[in-house]
């Protein structure tokens, strides 16, 4: 008899497609845009970012389903690793996500400036917004409130509606761009086609990201070995048709000049459809989902931080709640406090996009190699009905090599960023000898 009380396959296709379409498709296509500087690399990274999306979503979904633990990636890593590498990966998950949340941000104050200001704005004013943005969720979290489950939800509709919007500019004639639509040409070598792919995937990293999550649900599926792949398969195709509709409307509305050149694209193709007043409703509408990333941000990594706080791997103090509303003070303000550091050393999205995914490719490539340490240890779980996924290795061999080309990519673009990645990295390690020293010296 079905378990009722498992993920169906509908279910677990809807959470993928939820954990992965957020704000970054109202602002990535023209990053990724600027950095093919062509159409055929353009088009070509959205489609090859959902394959490597789907390679990594499986092989995160078979990870959950041999260690199928609370805690998610600090767990895993100290299982598969050395406990030095999933605190420091664990904090560079962090400092990732609070940089995720800033870059977000300033997607959101870019909208909104416009509808304030009717104008473009200076970076700085942008990321002034932000600030307000975060400063006032962390006021509300402070206070021990929390957005429901139905306004979340409300807000996930209101952004489905708006992507299916812009798609529906895509087949309005009278709102498309009348001029030509020219190719560029790299030099006619391949370094510079590779050059240009490898930053264009920089962005569309971003906006697919999210599948990594399949990591928690690996037992909660109901026939997980059927479900996952199908759930995972479904749901990272409905997501590489929307995006890739989308991106394509937003060529055709706006040509692929335009395209590379303006940064509210979004807003420009809505304005287009509704004209102006619905062009400003529709960035009032993005700014509020914004306002939900945040929230939600906001939440759920201050409670990572206290669980590797109980794990003693964090100190104490981060584990310290507010008398009565069991706010976790500490944690949630150095988080809080982060976001606003990334904001002010790096005011622009570009900047945040580059070092955010810098430090993903260390997370990303790291989390799936456990893949290969987890089926030697847990060859016992093997017929036992738990996922497994098929052309293994091939699948994780795919994604880890797609985020190093990632990463190099950015380093050779931009090494001042990559550097400072592994400085972070380094900082870390540093940080979990010292206080495993002092965890030693306590306990003697």
């Amino acid at each position: 008899m079905k378990n009722q009380k498992k993920l169906s396959l509908f279910d677990f296709t809807m959470i993928v497609v939820g954990l992965v379409i957020g704000m970054g498709i109202f602002r990535t296509a023209s990053t990724s845009a600027k950095a093919a500087n062509d159409p055929n690399i353009f088009f070509v990274a959205w489609i090859a970012g959902g394959l490597i999306a789907l390679c990594g979503a499986l092989t995160y979904a078979e990870i959950g389903s041999r260690y199928p633990v609370t805690g998610g990636y600090y767990r895993i890593f100290s299982y598969a690793y050395h406990p030095s590498i999933a605190f420091s990966i664990n904090c560079i998950i962090l400092i990732s996500n609070a940089a995720s949340l800033s870059g977000v941000a300033i997607i959101g104050s870019g909208y909104l400036s416009q509808v304030i200001f009717h104008t473009q704005v200076s970076d700085l004013v942008k990321a002034l917004i932000a600030m307000s943005g975060i400063i006032l969720f962390y006021a509300i979290n402070l206070m021990g409130l929390k957005m429901s489950a139905r306004a979340q939800n409300i807000l996930m509709a209101i952004k489905i509606s708006m992507i299916l919007l812009l798609i529906v500019a895509l087949f309005v004639p009278s709102t498309h761009y009348a001029g030509p639509q020219l190719t560029v040409v790299h030099s006619g070598n391949w370094t510079g086609y590779a050059k240009a792919f490898g930053m264009a995937l920089v962005a569309v990293s971003f906006t697919y990201g999210g599948y990594q999550q399949t990591i928690n649900f690996g037992s909660e599926v109901d026939q997980p070995s059927k479900n996952i792949p199908r759930g995972i398969f479904f749901g990272i195709a409905i997501i590489i048709g929307l995006y890739v509709l989308v991106n394509l409307s937003y060529y055709k509305v706006l040509g692929f000049d335009d395209l590379k050149a303006k940064n509210e694209i979004a807003k420009v193709v809505a304005s287009k459809l509704l004209g102006e007043t619905g062009g400003n409703i529709f960035s009032g509408l993005l700014f509020l989902s914004v306002l939900a990333y945040v929230n939600a941000l906001l939440m759920s990594n201050p409670r990572v931080m206290f669980a590797m706080s109980e794990d003693g791997v964090l100190p104490g103090i981060f584990k310290k709640k507010t008398p009565g509303k069991d706010v976790l003070i500490v944690s949630l303000t150095a988080f809080a406090a982060t976001c606003i550091v990334i904001l002010f050393f790096a005011n622009t999205f570009d900047k945040i996009l580059s070092f955010t995914i810098f430090l993903d490719c260390f997370g990303m490539a790291t989390s799936a190699g456990a893949i290969f340490m987890l089926r030697k240890k847990t060859k016992h779980l093997d017929g036992t009905g738990i996922y497994s996924m098929k052309m293994y290795p091939l699948l994780p061999l795919i994604f880890i090599s797609a985020y190093i080309f990632v990463g190099v990519s950015i380093a050779i673009d931009k090494p001042l960023t990559a550097l400072t990645g592994i400085v972070v990295l380094a900082f870390f390690m540093l940080i979990y000898f010292l206080t495993s020293k002092q965890r030693t010296a306590t306990t003697t």
